[in-house]
């Protein structure tokens, strides 16, 4: 059984999101690229955004490793540069949801005005609980699924500030 099978659950699917082979990374970038569209609308600056998409995909890598795939997935096309898309491009559905959330909207607010899949919307949920399953921290996304449930995004900012630093 590969680790991308690992990653379903009542509220959708990652589909390879966590491959064992060199592709699928992409389902579970996307609650990256709305934690990232998060910081733009709040305007935190490119360095924020960097420190942000860089711990991400630290997160990402912990959590496929935990789940018995190739961390290293996550380092060529498929990983990187999929996430440097997802969190930079104006056109990026999930950067823009985030941003659209940053200025006041709920996600399902957000999910309509783009009028497409906004994987991240559904794939965090997934994350967290496979994250939890296996053990793995995952501020990033943990934080993602707390403002989708409601937490204003300028206090998760806040909690994410506070905490240690991390060897990543």
């Amino acid at each position: 059984m590969g680790a991308g099978s690992l990653v379903t659950g009542s509220a959708g699917s990652c589909g390879g999101a966590l491959s064992t082979g060199g592709s699928g990374a992409g389902g579970a970038l996307g609650a990256g690229g709305v934690a990232a569209g998060g910081a733009d609308g709040l305007g935190l600056g490119d360095n924020a955004k960097a420190a942000l998409v860089a711990r991400g995909l630290a997160e990402l890598r912990r959590l496929a490793e935990a789940a018995g795939a190739r961390p290293e997935t996550f380092a060529g096309l498929a990983g990187m540069g999929d996430l440097i898309v997802t969190c930079w491009s104006p056109s990026g559905r999930n950067r823009r949801a985030g941003e659209l959330i940053a200025s006041g909207a709920t996600a399902d607010e957000a999910a309509r005005e783009i009028g497409m899949v906004v994987e991240g919307l559904t794939t965090a949920p997934v994350l967290r609980d496979l994250s939890r399953r296996l053990d793995v921290e995952l501020p990033i996304t943990e934080g993602v699924c707390a403002v989708l449930e409601g937490t204003p995004l300028t206090d998760l900012v806040l909690q994410l500030m506070r905490r240690e630093p991390t060897a990543e």
